[in-house]
């Protein structure tokens, strides 16, 4: 089966928000694939107003990587965007002050360490669980960029608890109560699959 892939770029217009933030001297900015073609102008706008900026560009919920690049460079981020999703990963991965300027609902929010402390909070609690489980399920999606077999394979064999593999396209949290004999749930996929009974890998790999 073919597959068409089409861009979908957002037309609002993201300085109506953005003129709302209140933003330290050093901004790096970051947003979605919907506002990417936006952000020179952004940065021609604060430029404007005395800031240094440096773009980042295009970040996912699972890969920050752009705002790694500049972190050092920068006293906090600029998310050009609507949720929290991606944000929070760049929070996560930097460690800096992420500003969240929602070109959708016009509203500007921060996001500071008090959420990292939930969200490690959250993961620690999710860890026991974790360590206390007898039946152990991970789960691997078919997705393009999501695909993780060999990892699954490689946790299987590390695990001295039994385990077992499940493989599917599309993962979906409420579809896992119909194995009620796993006690809780690896994710190697999109880390956005969440649950109270679901690790992902990427945060189990921290206490490992």
């Amino acid at each position: 089966m073919k597959v068409a892939y089409v861009l979908a770029k957002s037309n609002l217009d993201v300085l109506k928000v953005v003129k709302l933030a209140k933003l330290p001297k050093k901004v790096g900015l970051v947003t979605t694939i919907q506002f990417l073609g936006q952000l020179d102008a952004v940065k021609e706008y604060l430029e404007g107003r005395d800031h240094e900026v440096f773009i980042g560009g295009q970040v996912l919920g699972c890969d920050a990587g752009n705002a790694k690049k500049i972190a050092n460079k920068v006293d906090a981020f600029l998310y050009v965007g609507s949720g929290e999703f991606h944000p929070l990963r760049v929070l996560i991965e930097t460690g800096k002050k992420v500003i969240v300027a929602n070109p959708i609902s016009r509203e500007v929010g921060e996001l500071s360490n008090a959420e990292i402390k939930e969200i490690e909070k959250k993961v620690l609690g999710k860890y026991n669980k974790f360590l206390h489980a007898e039946k152990i399920g991970i789960l691997v999606s078919t997705k393009p960029g999501q695909y993780n077999l060999d990892k699954a394979f490689e946790l299987k064999k590390s695990l001295d608890k039994e385990s077992y593999i499940f493989i599917g396209n599309e993962i979906r949290v409420n579809e896992l109560e119909d194995f009620n004999d796993i006690d809780f749930w690896v994710n190697t996929a999109c880390p956005r699959i969440e649950d109270r009974n679901v690790i992902s890998l990427e945060d189990l790999e921290k206490y490992k």
